[in-house]
């Protein structure tokens, strides 16, 4: 029991890290862990939460325009260009022909807009009917999609 317990408190552990955005001479965007020397940046805090997470979307957050079948099966995923866990769920959908609109945070005000809605807190937040998933893993995704 008590292994348990503290193997759960490791799954769920926080941390926060600091993100760096800058443009090169050519116009690439970079993001990296440690400060441009000699350029202008954007520095981002980033929180990290290990483990997945899911739970019910805050009412009102998710509109009401599709089915009641279209809404159990909607697919919706807020990100970043950057995230390994991101890429990881949208190569997911890819390879199993999950339809899934991809939103990303830093590039579209909209799609930020509704990730704060949703209460957004790390990436990747997935929206999965009425349902929010902090993080991803294959088998939370499904037990949410494929009820």
């Amino acid at each position: 029991m008590r292994v348990l317990l503290m193997l759960s408190i490791l799954l769920s552990f926080e941390s926060y890290a600091e993100i760096y955005k800058w443009v090169d001479k050519n116009g690439a965007v970079h993001f990296e862990d440690r400060k441009p020397q000699g350029q202008p940046y954007q520095e981002f805090k980033v929180r990290s939460v290990s483990g997945v997470q899911v739970q019910s979307a805050p009412t009102g957050a998710i509109k009401k325009t599709v089915s009641k079948e279209t809404a159990r099966k909607s697919v919706i995923l807020y990100g970043t260009t950057w995230c390994g866990y991101c890429t990881k769920a949208r190569r997911y959908f890819q390879a199993n022909k999950i339809p899934f609109q991809d939103n990303d945070i830093e590039s579209s005000a909209s799609a930020k807009a509704e990730y704060d809605a949703l209460n957004g807190k790390g990436v990747p937040l997935i929206l999965v009917g009425d349902s929010l998933m902090n993080g991803f893993s294959e088998s939370h995704f499904n037990q949410l999609y494929r009820p």
